[in-house]
């Protein structure tokens, strides 16, 4: 598992519209459902990712936690399905399923919506806020797989507590860190 760092799209970019499949419902999911609230989080997961993995449970107690408080989030996995099998849309699904996912999990087949959110890895997380512009970029915490640092969503839930504050955007930002995302050659 090679380790691959996030490329801190800049701050204030507003976030790049998108329709997607949702492998929980069937569905296309339009990025404009995201839109109009207090903000959103934009989460580049996979199945198989050592990282993702880790990180898992936290982002789903995060989420539901914040969805309580009006932030929205969506998962997207853009990896290649045909040379990572364990990334189908079937086997999303079921992940969805079993991790009790509260967000919709997309399917990025053309990998057009990565490459223009210029997400590298897996986990990337995007913190926008409610006018759509970026407000966070990075990590969900220092912890890694076996590092013995445990698992606190600190990076992350600051982040969501100055977005509903209202405070401008918090200054020390770290990059996420995980496999890179796999793309179609």
């Amino acid at each position: 598992m090679a380790l691959t760092e996030s490329t801190m799209m800049d701050l204030g970019t507003i976030a790049p519209a998108f329709v997607l499949p949702d492998t929980k419902t069937g569905n296309d999911f339009d990025s404009i459902s995201l839109t109009g609230g207090k903000g959103f989080v934009v989460l580049f997961l996979c199945n198989h990712c050592p990282y993702v993995i880790h990180v898992n449970n936290e982002l789903v107690k995060i989420a539901n936690e914040y969805m309580e408080q009006g932030i929205q989030f969506v998962a997207i996995s853009a990896n290649d399905a045909d040379n990572y099998p364990e990334d189908r849309p079937e086997l999303m699904r079921l992940v969805a399923k079993v991790l009790q996912y509260p967000f919709p999990y997309l399917y990025d087949e053309s990998q057009e919506v990565a490459r223009a959110y210029d997400a590298a890895c897996t986990p990337d997380i995007y913190v926008f806020d409610g006018e759509s512009k970026l407000y966070y970029r990075g990590r969900l915490d220092s912890s890694r797989p076996n590092s013995g640092i445990p698992l606190s969503g600190e990076d992350l839930r600051n982040a969501l507590q100055s977005l509903l504050k209202g405070e401008p955007t918090p200054e020390k930002q770290y990059p996420s860190a995980g496999c890179n995302i796999k793309w179609k050659k």
